[in-house]
């Protein structure tokens, strides 16, 4: 009879450093440790498991509840139902952010992204906004993308030089910048006002959407104008990292005239 050598697929690399455990995640959170992601099992519970929701909430890190089947898949170790990604990149609060520009007598340029997951058009577009100027790059703690190393790489490094803002909701970022007087400029298809057209040259904010759905219902009632980029035939189909670039020079090139 032949024997047939059996193939055991490898277990996939996670791509960031972990941290197992609840008193390993939440000494991390408790010690501000920066934490890019922490997986919960669903049925974990306990007054640990209340203190690490709690820890991330008021830290602004993203708390996904899996199957146990997900967090077996990251670690062969004794996880009790917590596993942490630990961040390759420092966060800085928003406001701290917009405080620090200002008072260095810079006039504020951000840009916001509304549900983009692809960490590859997050890493190109942190790339291309600190070419233009921009200092900061805002990211929510749900539907965005984790800042992993290939992130990183794509950026060729702008993600260790930008600041970082991480924030629990995009409607959240919108009031911040709006309090402080930062315009909030989201890209729609459908918006009357080409990006020539719009003053970049004032505090801003420049709002990128995910490809297939673009900025959501919040930031089009929220946003101070909607702009988009003329297109010379109606093929309307840009990368939202190419996107960007173009909105950032537009920023850029009024700024540097001015």
């Amino acid at each position: 009879m032949e024997h047939r050598k059996k193939h055991f697929s490898p277990r996939p690399k996670s791509p960031l450093p972990l941290l197992v455990g609840r008193k390993p995640v939440a000494e991390a959170l408790e010690q501000g440790q920066s934490v890019e992601k922490i997986f919960l099992l669903r049925s974990a519970t306990g007054e640990d498991i209340s203190h690490i929701k709690q820890l991330a909430k008021e830290r602004n890190v993203p708390v996904s509840q899996v199957p146990v089947e997900k967090l077996n898949n990251l670690t062969k170790t004794q996880h009790q139902g917590v596993i942490a990604w630990t961040s390759l990149l420092e966060y800085v609060d928003l406001q701290e952010a917009i405080s620090f520009i200002t008072d260095k007598g810079q006039v504020p340029l951000f840009v916001l992204l509304d549900g983009v997951t692809d960490v590859r058009n997050v890493g190109a577009i942190a790339r291309s906004a600190l070419c233009c100027g921009a200092q900061g790059l805002i990211l929510p703690t749900s539907h965005a993308a984790s800042l992993t190393e290939e992130a990183i790489k794509t950026s060729a490094g702008a993600l260790r030089q930008i600041m970082l803002c991480r924030i629990p909701s995009v409607p959240q970022a919108i009031d911040i910048l709006r309090l402080n007087g930062i315009q909030v400029l989201g890209t729609h298809l459908k918006a009357s006002v080409p990006v020539f057209e719009a003053d970049f040259t004032a505090p801003s904010a420049i709002v990128m959407g995910a490809e297939d759905t673009g900025i959501g219902k919040d930031v089009i009632k929220r946003a101070d104008q909607l702009i988009h980029i003329p297109m010379a035939n109606s093929f309307d189909s840009l990368n939202v990292s190419v996107a960007a670039g173009m909105i950032l020079y537009e920023a850029a090139k009024q700024r540097l005239l001015q």
